[in-house]
């Protein structure tokens, strides 16, 4: 992890449940100390998505950064 990290960092993001996809693509990037809101309608996938950033799930396809680290990691640190 370094200083100039992101907060989040999501890259190519990708869950499916069946024939289901519910994150098609998802790249987003969060500076520490910003502040954001996940907005959309049922089924649009903004529970899935922070069940990724948790580590509660797992992408099918991209990358899940947290401070520079894994989700793991931040959560071993208390991040």
């Amino acid at each position: 992890m370094t200083d100039s990290a992101p907060a989040v960092d999501l890259a190519g993001l990708i869950k499916t449940f069946g024939p289901v996809t519910a994150v098609d693509g998802l790249d987003l990037r969060i500076a520490p100390g910003e502040v954001v809101a996940f907005l959309g309608p049922n089924g649009a996938g903004k529970t899935t998505t922070v069940d990724m950033l948790l580590g509660l799930a797992r992408p099918d396809a991209g990358t899940v950064r947290l401070f520079g680290g894994d989700p793991a990691d931040a959560v071993r640190h208390g991040r």
